[in-house]
């Protein structure tokens, strides 16, 4: 399956680069992630439940980033064993462009493949699947990383990302 877009977020560039590399921000992002950990300076280790179609798996897999260029994007690849589900592995390249000093474009192209008992489930499905997260993921980061709306009382996790907006 292969997957191409870009999403806009409401914060400078070096602020989204900070929140792509933290594993706390992607656990809250990420649907259905249970534990994300950094296993060394280039990549992490992850456990999620996803459920596609009428298959719910544990997925446990690790994630290393390549061709790193601060605060300009990376590549990502990653493998996840669901057990008797099945096997995701893939890749993207995100790239992230400055809009303007307080809006950046983070573009991505995707490439996975999956096997097993979920590679059963037809590719429309699992297509319409990976935008549903796609798209979860995205909305979530976003919040996240994007300052507070006016009288909006933030998480910690979010103080973290929007103290830039106080520094303007």
């Amino acid at each position: 399956m292969d997957m191409t877009g870009s999403q806009r977020i409401e914060a400078p560039r070096e602020v989204v680069w900070e929140a792509l590399n933290d594993p706390e921000v992607l656990k809250q992002c990420i649907p259905g992630c249970q534990s994300m950990e950094r296993n060394g300076d280039n990549g992490f280790n992850a456990k999620a439940v996803l459920k596609i179609g009428p298959v719910k798996a544990s997925f446990s897999g690790s994630v290393t980033l390549s061709d790193i260029d601060p605060p300009n994007g990376y590549t990502i690849s990653g493998e996840g064993n669901g057990g008797v589900a099945g096997m995701a592995k893939g890749g993207a390249t995100v790239k992230l462009e400055s809009e303007s000093e307080t809006v950046t474009v983070l573009h991505y192209d995707v490439k996975s493949q999956i096997s097993g008992k979920i590679a059963q489930l037809g590719s429309r499905l699992i297509d319409a699947t990976a935008k549903k997260l796609a798209g979860e993921f995205f909305e979530s980061f976003g919040k996240v990383v994007a300052p507070p709306a006016e009288g909006e009382q933030p998480t910690d996790a979010k103080k973290k990302w929007w103290s830039w907006k106080k520094k303007a």
